[in-house]
């Protein structure tokens, strides 16, 4: 009889409880949410830039005149500096270069049995670029006016000259990473044909093409 009486004492004191814990509120579970996927901005290109830019240029260099002629090949280096500015409009790319470069391009012949040699000792350019972005790449065209010296010597007599010409081209450049860009071009220049040698009636052609590398800084 104890035993059935402290048995039936257990069984209400567990329904009680279970009665308590049914009415407790119910904790509610908030559903997770999926983090939102913000893609990266596409990159703009309009700005200003400094640079850097260097490589190589090989070419060609005739006299002509009345004595003597001849044609040969000119080749060498070049390093300088860049200066530009880009507007973006859609995925178009409008700029505006400059560049300033330290030469090195020379060849030398012999011209009817008389030594002849050309230099050209620095180049500049000032071109107008059109772009098309593909985010951080772009490929590019441009165009514009050359300038620089033209260096010759022909059996002793020697000129110096500085030349205004033109030079059309193109190119890649890519975003690498902050503002920093690099590019690689190609430019022909025609600086047309120094000063008449005196005495000679002779005047030297220059023209080149230049594969350069670049490195620009975007302010």
């Amino acid at each position: 009889m104890k035993n059935l009486l402290l048995t039936g004492v257990g069984l209400l004191a567990l329904g009680v409880t279970a009665a308590s814990a049914a009415d407790l509120p119910r904790r509610e579970v908030m559903p997770t949410k999926a983090p939102v996927y913000a893609p990266p901005p596409v990159y703009n290109w309009t700005g200003f830039y400094l640079g850097i830019n260097g490589g190589g240029a090989f070419g060609q260099s005739s006299f002509d005149g009345a004595f003597p002629s001849g044609t040969y090949n000119v080749s060498g280096g070049l390093v300088g500096g860049t200066i530009g500015y880009n507007w973006q409009i859609g995925q178009a790319v409008i700029g505006l270069e400059g560049d300033m470069d330290w030469a090195s391009i020379r060849g030398s012949s012999n011209c009817a049995g008389l030594a002849c040699d050309t230099r050209n000792d620095w180049l500049s350019t000032a071109r107008g670029r059109l772009g098309y972005a593909f985010d951080r790449w772009m490929p590019y065209v441009t165009g514009g006016a050359a300038f620089g010296n033209i260096k010759t010597s022909l059996a002793g007599f020697d000129t110096d000259t500085t030349k205004v010409g033109w030079t059309a081209g193109g190119g890649i450049e890519a975003a690498v990473g902050g503002p920093w860009t690099v590019k690689v071009e190609y430019l022909y220049v025609d600086l047309g044909h120094g000063d008449t040698i005196d005495g000679l009636g002779t005047e030297a052609k220059f023209h080149t093409n230049i594969v350069r590398a670049g490195l620009n800084y975007r302010f």
